[in-house]
């Protein structure tokens, strides 16, 4: 007969799992996560288990099982790898009608865990009679769905309302959150501007509106009044509307200012954060911006204005004494009296330097220097931005990562792989 399905509300409620093992390992989390008070009983449990028992999130009985360890359960998972002790917790269970879970034989188990999965708000789970696998895939290929926007719909009931501010992420558009994707699906106007992950717009429905909002260094582009009013007027006439940005909202993005000005015109503001390119392009080129023994901070420099202009607000001289790492953004126009800068105030003339233009796009490509060297290697590589600037020795790690792997692919047969 087919499972009759039901979504259990677990807060607050009594859960047995009897073992510690990987199969524990895996469900434990789920439990607690939809608010369950979890027992667990087993005479050793793997590392995750225990960091869960020392955080006190789950009661841990350090014995084997004993008849007398379901009472008062509203569910028990039968998770060992004992035959026999799995099915002497069933039988208690089912004696004391509570409904249980026997991880080792479906045919035996009272009730069946489906294959789950969540994507925002929505929780999928597929059962197919014993196929945990097919069920797996299946389960996949919705969440999936979800994940992306193509099973969302703009005319579900609970769409979401004025305006989200959508981190995009660096540029890949395989790298903007999961939730950024969904409230994109479900946009009626998109507003973006030119670092965002502009493939993304051509797999929005075709009644969506698109606003271009972008701002071309030395060029062409929309002042963020007007931007602040497009989100206003739009979430004013009902519309769902999504800031497409690039990077993070709040990393050097002007987010804070458009969540602000829809504040302060009674517009509600959803911040869905996004991977900030000050960390991503270093990483996509190889780079750590952190690295043992070598940096144990690092700095975000926002560089859209000189050293020596009457508008920044760095610390140029702190910075140039510092030994941390810096990612300089919107640098490009300004390096040569960056450079000159921080070795002034006693950053070593040595100091190794990658600028990362077009990061994580098909076209990234890296130009390595030092600070004496870094102004004639841009001119000469002719670099454009949008790129990254890293300064500091984690530059020489990510030289010695790709040595490494260079040195590596040269040792691999050329005709390794081939048909015979």
């Amino acid at each position: 007969m087919p499972p009759y399905l039901l979504g259990l509300r677990l807060a607050g409620r009594r859960v047995v799992v009897v073992g510690g093992g990987r199969v524990a390992q895996r469900r434990v989390p789920t439990l607690l996560a939809a608010g369950a008070e979890v027992v667990l009983v087993s005479p050793e449990v793997t590392a995750s288990l225990e960091a869960l028992i020392d955080d006190g999130r789950v009661v841990w009985h350090r014995r084997p099982y004993a008849h007398g360890d379901c009472a008062g359960a509203w569910l028990v998972q039968a998770v060992t790898d004992d035959h026999k002790v799995n099915g002497e917790v069933v039988a208690e269970a089912e004696a004391a009608r509570i409904w249980s879970v026997r991880a080792d034989d479906a045919e035996s188990s009272p009730a069946w865990t489906p294959a789950s999965g969540r994507a925002g708000d929505a929780t999928v789970g597929v059962l197919l009679g014993g196929d945990p696998r097919r069920a797996a895939g299946i389960r996949d290929a919705v969440v999936d769905g979800l994940r992306d926007g193509a099973l969302e719909s703009r005319e579900s009931r609970r769409k979401p309302a004025g305006v989200a501010l959508v981190g995009g992420g660096p540029g890949d558009p395989g790298l903007i959150t999961v939730r950024g994707r969904q409230l994109l699906a479900m946009a009626d106007v998109v507003v973006t501007d030119r670092l965002a992950p502009a493939e993304l717009l051509d797999e929005l429905s075709d009644d969506v509106e698109v606003i271009d909002a972008a701002k071309i260094p030395y060029g062409r582009t929309v002042t963020q009044e007007r931007i602040n009013d497009h989100l206003v007027e739009q979430a004013k006439r009902g519309r769902f509307v999504v800031r497409l940005k690039g990077g993070d909202p709040f990393v050097f993005g002007r987010g804070g200012e458009e969540a602000l000005h829809c504040a302060r015109h009674g517009v509600p503001v959803t911040v869905v954060p996004g991977i900030t390119s000050a960390v991503a392009v270093p990483s996509a080129a190889g780079i750590p911006v952190t690295h043992r023994g070598v940096a144990q901070e690092f700095h975000v420099v926002s560089a859209h204005v000189a050293p020596d202009h009457p508008d920044s607000t760095v610390d140029w001289a702190a910075l140039g004494r510092a030994h941390g790492t810096l990612v300089l953004l919107m640098a490009v126009e300004r390096m040569p009296l960056i450079a000159e800068t921080l070795v002034r105030y006693g950053r070593s003339s040595d100091t190794p330097v990658a600028v990362i233009q077009d990061g994580t796009r098909p076209a990234q490509r890296t130009v390595a220097a030092t600070l004496a060297t870094v102004a004639d290697e841009m001119a000469a590589a002719g670099v454009r931005p949008p790129a990254i600037v890293v300064v500091g020795d984690v530059v020489a790690v990510g030289r010695e990562i790709d040595m490494i792997r260079a040195d590596e692919r040269a040792d691999i047969p050329a005709d390794m792989g081939r048909d015979p």
